[in-house]
Order: C-alpha cells, then sequence, then structure tokens
C-alpha cells in the first residue's frame, strides 16, 4: 500500500491509499478519485513533506490534526477507525463486488428489474453523481476495497 496526500481544484487537501502508484493513475484516469470534502474530481497529487526522522532516530509528533479529533488521543483515534475498519469488513462480507457494474446493477436495483441484494464495487464520481441525482440509494465506502481478482 503506498498513501499520497491529494489536492482537488477547490484546494482541499486529502489523504488517499493505493495499492501502488499504477493503481492510482489507473483510478486517476478513470475518474475514481473525488474530494471527500466537496467531491471535486479535478485531482493531483500534493506536495508532500518528507518523513525525516530526527537526530536519534525519534519523531516529532503529528501537530496537524482533524478538528472533529482535535481532543482524542492517537490510541482513540487508532479505536475509532479500527472499528470502522471492521464493520465495514463485516458488511461486505454480506455482500457482492460487482466491479465496474456497479453503477449498471445499483440502477437495476433500484427500478425494479433485479432482485436486490447487497453489493459493492466501483464507479467514477460522475456515475456517483447520476445515481444520487436519480435517487437511487448508494453510498462511498470509508476505506479502500481491494477487488478479489487483485487480492493475493
Amino acid at each position: 500500500m503506498i498513501v499520497f496526500d491529494l489536492r482537488c481544484g477547490n484546494a482541499h487537501v486529502f489523504e488517499a491509499w493505493f495499492g501502488s502508484s499504477d493503481d492510482y493513475a489507473d483510478q486517476k484516469q478513470r475518474g475514481l478519485i473525488a474530494c471527500p470534502m466537496c467531491g471535486d474530481a479535478q485531482i493531483a497529487k500534493a506536495v508532500m513533506a518528507p518523513n525525516v526522522a530526527a537526530k536519534g532516530n525519534s519523531r516529532a509528533e503529528a501537530t496537524s490534526v482533524p478538528v472533529a479529533m482535535a481532543d482524542k488521543s492517537p490510541d482513540e483515534i487508532k479505536a475509532v477507525l479500527g472499528a470502522l475498519a471492521k464493520a465495514q469488513a463485516a458488511m461486505l462480507e454480506q455482500s457482492q463486488w460487482v466491479g465496474r457494474d456497479f453503477a449498471d446493477k445499483a440502477r437495476a436495483m433500484h427500478l425494479g428489474e433485479t432482485d436486490t441484494a447487497a453489493i459493492h464495487g466501483e464507479v467514477s464520481s460522475d456515475q456517483a453523481r447520476a445515481l444520487i441525482d436519480e435517487g437511487v440509494p448508494v453510498a462511498p465506502l470509508p476505506f479502500p476495497v481491494i477487488p478479489p481478482e487483485a487480492q493475493n
């Protein structure tokens, strides 16, 4: 896994994890990356400060924390993120991976053309907006999902 600081066209900076640099490039090219704050799909890598250890191989504590978590300890933040990741994993166990067919399958279920089922997959930000505009009940997952065919 690799983490990038990304910046949208509205100057929001956010962190995103990818399986590799090639995964980032592929998802960006297909329009799958959007700003979590405003939904803008004009994404570029932001300048990242190198994580260089101080003399004595010690690191300074991070000073930039999202406002909602500013009063939480690192252990509390890890616990919250861990619980959220565990909940997502449990939910995905009961869901079928449909890959790039997600928009078509979700729309067909919404229109009553097929039976409803729990599914997850990939859509571009434009496809996601179209589904939402049509009233299709969809939501982004908080953590990235590795497609089954890409897992070791």
